[in-house]
Formats: structure tokens, sequence, C-alpha cells
């Protein structure tokens, strides 16, 4: 037996809502912070550098004195944070995750995950975890391009996917929860998503 032909489109849509409905269930529970240009709103602006909208992102490059932060005021414990960003050849940011003071962040009250390919020890450059996990040769690289970054923090296990690579996967007890941040330090960078979803 045959299907009539006025059928198809009938059943062309039932298998776009099927599939549509498995994509959103795939994606629930993730919160956007940030996408293209929208989104600042979601942080607050520590320090100087010149966040602004350009091309679709948030971008800087600059900073009357120091390096400058996007933080989030609401606090995580356990979750995962997918950051989309494209960072020049000589850019130092990062992203600090579990911070215990939004208004001084640093590597030493956060755990800070690197974008840093000029670092002076690649060994915590772009991809690892500041004093706390430490990268293997070769050492990834972030330079003139789009790169992903997937981070998890379940209990005391942090794990980072840079790129579709495990990077990092350690332990360290010091930080519970905090509040996370987007930093500029040096050269151009440019982030076009930020999306996290509490574990």
């Amino acid at each position: 037996m045959t299907t009539p032909a006025k059928t198809y489109p009938l059943l062309i849509l039932l298998t776009l809502t099927l599939l549509s409905t498995v994509s959103r269930a795939a994606e629930e529970g993730w919160i956007s912070l940030l996408d293209g240009a929208e989104g600042m709103e979601n942080f607050n602006q520590v320090g100087t550098a010149n966040w602004r909208r350009v091309g679709g992102t948030i971008m800087a490059d600059a900073s009357e004195g120091g390096p400058g932060f996007l933080v989030t005021p609401d606090s995580y414990g356990d979750f995962e944070l997918r950051v989309e960003f494209w960072a020049s050849h000589d850019a130092n940011s990062g992203i600090f995750v579990r911070c215990q003071d939004p208004d001084n962040i640093t590597a030493a009250n956060c755990y800070e995950v690197n974008i840093y390919d000029q670092r002076g020890d690649p060994s915590f450059g772009t991809g690892g975890i500041v004093g706390v996990a430490s990268l293997a040769e070769p050492f990834p690289k972030a330079g003139d391009k789009w790169n992903f970054f997937r981070i998890t923090l379940r209990g005391p296990r942090l794990t980072v996917d840079f790129n579709g690579e495990i990077t990092a996967d350690a332990q360290d007890d010091r930080f519970s929860e905090g509040p996370f941040a987007l930093q500029w330090g040096l050269g151009v960078m440019r982030f076009r998503k930020v999306e996290i979803r509490p574990l």
C-alpha cells in the first residue's frame, strides 16, 4: 500500500517536531548568559577594560589600568560552562570560576582556566588550571582563532575540555562555590557565547 502524496507534508512536519523536541530535551537546563553581542547585562564589570559590543561579540582590547573582568552576580557550585571565544596570539585572559571575592579576582582566590599562549611557564598556559592542573606537550594554543571551552566542576573534580580535547582533569577542594568571571588582561579577547548548566 502506498502513502498518499498529500500526507508527506504532515509526515515531514511530525518528524521535524520530534527532532526539535529531542534537541530541546538535550539542551535542557542550559542558561544562556551571553549570545553574540547580547548579554552584557548578565555580568558586572570589574576593572577598566573597554568591554563593548563589536561584530556580534563582546570584546575588549585595552584598559586604563590593569586587567578587567565581566563577573556574574550569582554564585555557582557544581556546574558545566560552555564558552566560545576568540583570542589574539598575544592575549592574556582566562575564565575564573568559584571566585571568593567578586571585586578582587585572582588566580589565588578562584580557579583560573587559562587563555595565555605566551605564558612564561607554558605548563599552566591555555587550557590549564593555574596552580592546579598543568598541561602536557604539545601545549594547546588559542591564538588568532575561535575556540571552545567546556568546563565542568562537580565537587572537588575540575575538568576542562578545550576544542574537544581534555586538557585538565584534577581534584581540588579549596573553593566550593562562587561567581565566575571572564578576563581581559592583554591583547584582543572576543566572547560570543557563554552558557551555564547547574549540576
